[in-house]
């Protein structure tokens, strides 16, 4: 009678320890199950695209634009810049810094740091007039042009935005986790989302630029504003590291570009762009 007591408590004591394991299990919430109170901060590199656009240059005695200038970005390609702390800003780079407001929306601050070199030594079509006096530099370029097209030197313009075309803006994001789709059950080993967000913002850049054999300028300025859309695909590995792909596309216009020291002058230009970025970065709850 004792053996089939003993026996039976045992099988009671090993039934309620499975249950309660199972129980643990499924009460078990993963860390990448919810998102929202989350922080996240990404650093990485892009490549950019530019649409042809016409830049208008208005000063003391000229006022003229140069049709359907091209541009081109300027890759520094895989290299140790991106992670030395007194260099980083020296290449193409890209910040942010974000907030989950629930589990599938984000709010984030972004430093998009890009490249715009104007091609010289193109001919290309000018519109307008220049007038400098006779004993000024640059003189030789005077002429009055009616969409005539010109040779466009070294010697005539150098318009680059390379220290940088810095695009400084907030974005607001959707982000939804995929891994089902691709048969991934623990997601807090590996996990992937995909998302989509819209931003808005300013352009804050350095415009390197030699005007008509005027003295070289090369300062910051508040130049315009940016609006942009983005689709990205995010890898996160052991739920707080994670490695992003995004795909960004937008418009930029720019009416104030300070091109010399004197404030009467300037450049204006708008133009569409297309940015591939890879980023790494973390994930955590402060």
């Amino acid at each position: 009678m004792r053996i089939k007591s003993t026996k039976l408590l045992i099988l009671l004591i090993t039934s309620l320890t499975i249950n309660n394991i199972g129980a643990q299990d499924v009460d078990v919430k993963k860390y990448t199950s919810t998102n929202k109170g989350k922080f996240f901060i990404s650093w990485g590199g892009n490549r950019e695209s530019f649409s042809k656009s016409d830049i208008r240059f208005q000063g003391d005695n000229y006022d003229f634009t140069i049709k359907d200038a091209s541009a081109v970005d300027k890759p520094k390609g895989w290299h140790i810049d991106y992670a030395n702390p007194t260099r980083m800003t020296i290449p193409q780079t890209n910040f942010r810094l974000g907030y989950y407001i629930s589990d599938h929306y984000t709010i984030s601050l972004n430093v998009d740091h890009m490249k715009y070199v104007m091609v010289d030594n193109q001919t290309k079509v000018i519109d307008g007039y220049i007038d400098l006096p006779d004993t000024e530099v640059g003189s030789e370029f005077n002429g009055t042009y009616d969409n005539d097209a010109t040779f466009v030197s070294e010697d005539f313009l150098i318009f680059e935005h390379t220290n940088g075309l810095n695009y400084v803006y907030a974005e607001f994001s959707r982000v939804d986790d995929i891994s089902k789709l691709f048969g991934i059950q623990n997601t807090d080993i590996f996990q992937l989302n995909i998302t989509e967000g819209v931003g808005g913002g300013v352009l804050y850049p350095k415009t390197n630029t030699t005007l008509l054999k005027k003295d070289r300028y090369d300062e910051f300025h508040l130049a315009g504003y940016g609006v942009s859309l983005n689709v990205g695909l995010n890898f996160t590995f052991f739920k707080h590291f994670y490695i992003q792909t995004d795909l960004r596309g937008g418009f930029i216009n720019m009416n104030d570009i300070r091109t010399t020291s004197n404030t009467n002058e300037k450049a204006s230009q708008h133009f569409l762009f297309l940015q591939r970025v890879i980023s790494i970065g973390g994930i955590f709850r402060l």
